[in-house]
Order: C-alpha cells, then structure tokens, then sequence
C-alpha cells in the first residue's frame, strides 16, 4: 500500500481544486442565478468525459496580497471531453476565485488548451464570466489576453470557435468572442462592453445601466455581435451542443449526416399558398424554409439581428446546409449595411468548414438612402459578394420572385460562381423593377403622350411581360431551371446530390483582401 500522508495530500489538493472560492462563494454564484464553472462543463459534456487539464496550477504573483488568495486552479477550468460523441476542449472562468479575473497563470491555461484544440484540430468553447484583467498582476495579465487572442486568430478557420458569455465579459476581454465563431449570451447575468457605466459617465457624462449598455438585449439586436441568447445558463449550453450538431469537428471534416426517412410526397404544395404572386405583397420566408428543408431542422442564427436577411443551419435529406434567405416581410427583403456584414460572416463560415450553401431569394435590390450610403453600403455589400465569390462549397440558388440590381448578383447569382440556379415561374430577374425601369427608358414617350398615365400603365404592362420573367435570364445561360414550385425540395436534394464531389483548386497566394 502507499504511503498514507501521500494520498492524503493528494486527496487534498483535489478538493481544493475542484471548490475553487469555497462554499460560501458557491453559495452566492447560485444565489444570483448561475452555475458554477465545474457545473457548466458538466453540463456540456457528454457524462464522465471531460478531463480536466491544469487543475493544480497556482498563480505566481504575491503583491497586493495575492498570495493570500491564491487558490489551486487560478480562477479557470480547463480541459477536454466529448460532445455528442466527439472531442472538444474548453475554458470555463471561475468567478468564485478572485472574480473569474485572468492573471498569468490563469491565461497560460486557457493558452494550453487552446494548442491543444489546435493541434488536434478540435472546437474549441470558452465559457465567459470574469471580472476582467487581474489588475494586481499588471502587465502580465493584459499580456495573458494577447497570448488568446493570438490563438483565437490562428485557429480561426481551423476548427470551430464557440464562446458562451454567462457573466461579465468587460474590457480587452470582449475582443476574443468577437474572434470566434458563435456567441452565446444569458439574458440574466451576461454582460459585454468595452468600457463600462462608471467610464462612460465619466468621458460623456451618460448615466447607463449595464443591460442598456451591454446585455444581451442590446447585442441580440442592435450591435449584431451575439448570435444566440438565452434565458438562463442551462439553456446557452443546450444550445451549444445543439449547433454543434450542424457543424464538423474541423476545416477537413464534413458535418456529420442525419438520417432522414424521405416522406412519400415530398412535393411542396404549400409554397404557392405561403408566397403571393403580387409581388409587393409580404410573406414570412421563414414559412418557405420550413417547407423546403427537412422537419424541425431550421437552427437559425442572429434571429434578431438584421431581421431583413435570415440565416441560419437546416437539413436537406439529412445533409447539414447553410442557409442565406431574403425576408420580404422587413424592409421589403432589401439588403442593408447590417444584413450584409450579418450574411458574409456566415458565408464565409459556411465555406470554412464544408458546409454547402442554399440562397433562397427575393430581393428588391440594396436598401436606398442617405443614411445608407453614408455609413458604407458599398463597402458592406462587397463583403457579401466577396464571400459568395470565395466560398468554394456547393452553392445553390433558388430565384423565388424578385432578383432585382446588384442586390441579385450579391445573392449569389451564375456569374458570381453559383454552381446551380433553379427559378420558379413567377421570378423577375431584372435591373429594377418596371415602374422604374419604364420611368426611365419611356420617358419621352409618356410625357409626350396625350394621356401621359394611360401611356405610362401601357408601357408598364409591355416591360412586365417582355422582361419580368425568369425566361430571358435562363435563354442566356442565367438560370439553370424553371421549375415548378412544387418540385423545390427534390430538386435542391438532386442538386445537393450532384454538388457532392465538388473540388475547386485555388491559385496559391497568402489570402486576399475582404473589404472590412
């Protein structure tokens, strides 16, 4: 048998460990309505799996008292585990030790994990809930930030990065769930600002409460920079392992398939009944995309944000697709400055890790205005087309009704490297839509006419029919397929089908240029 006193201390530092601030800290991060930092990994992780890496490390600094705080682990839980079945490595911050706040040692952990996702090429998921840089520590603690951040940039296209803001997350340390993937957000106790109330009243004189400044709220649906909220702890990281689902381990995985037992009518018949045939009349696409995609499989992402494009994971025959989707029900579906970084950002996701992309689209072209122009509507809608134009997954098409201007080259028309294009009947594929268009090309002839309204309606119902229809657009090659609508979802399957051996060889060079 070993020595009693060994095990004994060994036993000891474990406890220590594993109860991080003590049970009177616990006791108060329960009393405020979050979990602990053990507790959420247990949750996240399939049971009994996670390992814990570094959990007897202690911080080295003894200024300002720290030596008397130190307690085993330094405010951080680091370590691996499986999701789903598949291995994924993790940070959670401990606010019961000195505030969750990053010191040396503290960053060196989350540091090592990360390599290690990197390496392996695993996702990698940071639980936020810290009171920011260890102030104590000095320099050495902003420096642990930059070592993050420097991870979250070099792993960034590599393996998936998901950070979950369950706490504060102020100061220098938003700057690595902005890097990554997904943000997840609880509505309770999350908060995210650069500066927070106190130096806001201080610089500007505006008195602020947190939430107004930075929860979750505020960053759902004016900031964009949340993806996902959530009303408690529990609920953000069900929603984790949900998306998870939807994505690959990795840049040279494939997202795992579902299996999927095919109806025996697939066809489509409600599409008709969901999008009129007026065009100027709205319709909620979200109702098309449930039709067309397997059951139940819709994950959307930034619901809240940018309501004029909808994006998001589904199903298609069980294949995990991208989806980028005009909304005529906001802003009559026109892209703005918002929707347009809100789709690239996904694009460009999608096309990181294999996941075909399926446009459905009815748009009216880019959203017209001073305002608009002025805050770069053409700086933010060529990241859109630079994404569609980069991405070398599967991309599919579907001209629903209105492809008008530049809007329609940017929702991934032919010449912008769309592998298939089907329309339904009812598509207007067109630089504008007639009234404009007749406005400006039979000018003269109106205003010289005897009755200059009847003559307009002519000419209007004369462009109508010569030019807003898919046919002239598929007569050049445009369009691949008229179809009917009915016959959607088989043929975005057969599509799907057809795109799976797609290989595209790049010219090498270091990267290009995406208008930020």
């Amino acid at each position: 048998m070993w020595n009693k006193d060994t095990m004994n201390r060994f036993e000891k530092k474990l406890e220590a460990s594993r109860n991080g601030g003590g049970e009177q800290r616990i006791a108060k991060q329960h009393e405020s309505g979050k979990l602990t930092a053990r507790e959420r990994l247990e949750l996240l992780f399939d049971k009994g799996t996670f390992n814990e890496v570094g959990g007897l490390v202690e911080a080295r600094m003894t200024d300002f008292g720290l030596d008397k705080k130190r307690i085993l682990g330094d405010g951080v839980v680091t370590g691996y585990g499986k999701i789903n079945g598949r291995t994924v490595f993790a940070a959670s911050q401990d606010f019961t030790v000195i505030g969750g706040t990053l010191g040396e040692c503290h960053s060196a952990k989350i540091c090592k994990v990360m390599d290690m996702a990197y390496d392996m090429k695993a996702p990698f998921i940071s639980i936020n809930d810290s009171g920011g840089a260890r102030i104590e520590e000095g320099i050495v603690s902003l420096n642990g930030y930059s070592g993050i951040f420097y991870r979250n940039t070099k792993m960034s296209g590599v393996a998936p990065q998901i950070s979950v803001i369950l706490g504060p997350c102020a100061g220098g340390a938003c700057y690595s769930p902005a890097i990554t993937d997904f943000i997840f957000m609880s509505n309770k106790n999350a908060k995210m600002f650069i500066t927070g109330p106190g130096v806001v009243k201080a610089v500007t004189g505006l008195t602020i409460t947190p939430d107004e400044l930075g929860g979750a709220g505020v960053h759902e649906k004016t900031s964009g920079v949340v993806h996902f909220t959530y009303d408690s702890d529990e609920e953000c990281l069900n929603g984790v392992k949900q998306l998870l689902e939807y994505l690959p381990s990795n840049y040279e995985d494939k997202a795992k398939d579902v299996e999927y037992k095919a109806k025996k009518d697939e066809r489509c018949k409600k599409l008709q009944e969901i999008v009129p045939d007026n065009q100027s009349k709205p319709y909620n696409v979200k109702d098309v995309i449930e039709t067309l995609f397997d059951e139940k499989s819709f994950f959307e992402v930034q619901e809240n944000f940018a309501r004029n494009i909808v994006i998001g994971f589904a199903r298609l025959n069980g294949e995990s697709v991208g989806v980028v989707a005009n909304q005529p029900s906001y802003l009559s579906g026109a892209m703005d400055c918002n929707s347009s970084d809100k789709a690239a950002r996904f694009i460009r996701f999608c096309d990181c890790f294999n996941i075909p992309l399926i446009s459905l689209v009815d748009v009216t072209g880019f959203y017209p205005g001073k305002d608009q122009e002025h805050a770069g509507i053409i700086r933010h809608g060529a990241k859109m087309l630079y994404a569609y134009s980069e991405a070398t997954v599967p991309k599919i098409s579907l001209i629903m009704r209105k492809a008008y201007g530049g809007a329609y080259i940017a929702m991934n028309s032919k010449g912008m490297g769309a592998d298939y294009v089907l329309a339904w009947p009812i598509a207007q594929i067109a630089v504008m839509g007639s009234e404009g268009a007749v406005d400006i090309i039979y000018k003269k002839q109106i205003t010289t006419a005897a009755d200059p309204v009847s003559e307009r309606s002519k000419c209007i119902d004369q462009y109508n029919e010569w030019f807003m229809n898919p046919y002239i657009a598929a007569a050049h090659g445009l369009i691949d397929e008229v179809i009917h609508p009915e016959l959607s979802r088989a043929k975005l399957i057969s599509a799907l089908d057809m795109l799976k051996s797609k290989k595209v060889e790049l010219v090498k060079k270091k990267h290009g240029n995406i208008p930020l």
